[in-house]
């Protein structure tokens, strides 16, 4: 005869300086139950791998399970750090969190969506349109991300790339898709995708989105397709005719990595508080290149002696935003808690690979 199973603990998580709280399961990990409880903690690829769930615990005991040293170190898990994606509560918690307020997380839904049309915005990049169920609202934060169910279960994180508003006139969400030779989401997409094809997808994720009862200036940093999710923040700029001052640095290898290049010059007429600065990293003599060159971050730091007054807003390749988080908070004294990011990492990042 076998007992019966009992029910692991649920524990009581409080995040301050908001004071909200809910309930986690013994066996969960802290930002699920965040998620499942609309409490929306910061994060990114909940995977252990990005660092944008970090922070700090004032009391309670967690273990974490697996995750890379570059996202919580071992000397920031000994000073009481935590990684939420990957932490399970061993006690009642007591966390510091800058976090999304309940009236912005929208619910998180599984929905069907159609391929509608497949567009090379360079070698490398397809802008994807998807077409979303005609009796199912899908809200979202610029910013924010879905995540494709592939057939094994797997899933592949992408970012909108068009603002909510656009919806009125345009329905559909669009994804900027770098190609990743041999890997098995974007192979697809590059090689047998079809318009009309039926994908799975969830969304919306992420705590990306822009901060708009702020008055600081700000810095757009995009590495690569980085781009995308800063493409539907300065759509909600404009949208919401919000003028602070914004510079947007954009980087890549060589210009034609930089594949939207004439749509952001196209809108600094109607954004004349929108600075543009492209940074081409590996140019070729035949690409004749005159503008900014090395890395992206770096061009930032050349332009701005103080950031103390700023607010950082970068998504790309996670070296980019680590390097980034890392340089403008000690050399140039950006506030932690004003350096907003989307490290996108690749299934090659998250396993270490």
């Amino acid at each position: 005869m076998t007992s019966p199973q009992t029910a692991p603990a649920a524990f009581q998580i409080s995040v301050q300086p908001s004071g909200r709280t809910f309930q986690a399961q013994g066996d969960e990990a802290i930002l699920a139950a965040a998620i499942r409880s609309g409490v929306g903690l910061p994060y990114g690829c909940k995977d252990g791998a990005c660092g944008s769930c970090k922070c700090k615990k004032l009391s309670g005991s967690v273990v974490h399970g697996e995750h890379q040293h570059k996202a919580l170190s071992v000397e920031e898990e000994d000073a009481g750090y935590v990684l939420t994606c990957c932490a399970r509560a061993l006690t009642d918690v007591v966390l510091e969190s800058r976090q999304v307020t309940d009236e912005s997380a929208y619910p998180i839904k599984k929905l069907p969506v159609r391929v509608t049309t497949l567009t090379r915005a360079s070698h490398d990049v397809m802008q994807l349109r998807l077409q979303l169920p005609a009796n199912d609202q899908f809200r979202y934060h610029a910013g924010q991300y879905i995540e494709f169910i592939l057939r094994d279960g797997s899933r592949r994180a992408y970012s909108m790339a068009n603002a909510p508003h656009t919806q009125e006139a345009t329905p559909g969400l669009e994804l900027h898709i770098r190609h990743m030779p041999g890997g098995k989401f974007t192979d697809h997409v590059f090689g047998a995708m079809k318009e009309k094809e039926i994908l799975r997808v969830e969304g919306p994720f992420g705590s990306f989105f822009l901060r708009e009862d702020s008055k600081k200036p700000m810095i757009l940093l995009a590495s690569g397709t980085g781009f995308a999710p800063i493409k539907a923040l300065i759509e909600r700029m404009q949208h919401q005719k919000i003028r602070r001052p914004a510079a947007l640095y954009w980087g890549g290898r060589r210009p034609r990595d930089l594949y939207m290049d004439g749509w952001i010059r196209e809108r600094l007429a109607d954004l004349p508080q929108l600075y543009y600065v492209p940074v081409v990293s590996d140019a070729l003599p035949e690409d004749e290149w005159t503008g900014r060159t090395g890395l992206v971050h770096q061009a930032v730091l050349d332009d701005f002696a103080d950031l103390s007054g700023f607010q950082v807003y970068a998504c790309g390749a996670p070296i980019v935003v680590d390097s980034a988080r890392t340089a403008y908070g000690e050399q140039r004294g950006l506030p932690a808690e004003e350096f907003f990011a989307d490290s996108f990492t690749s299934e090659a990042d998250k396993h270490g690979g």
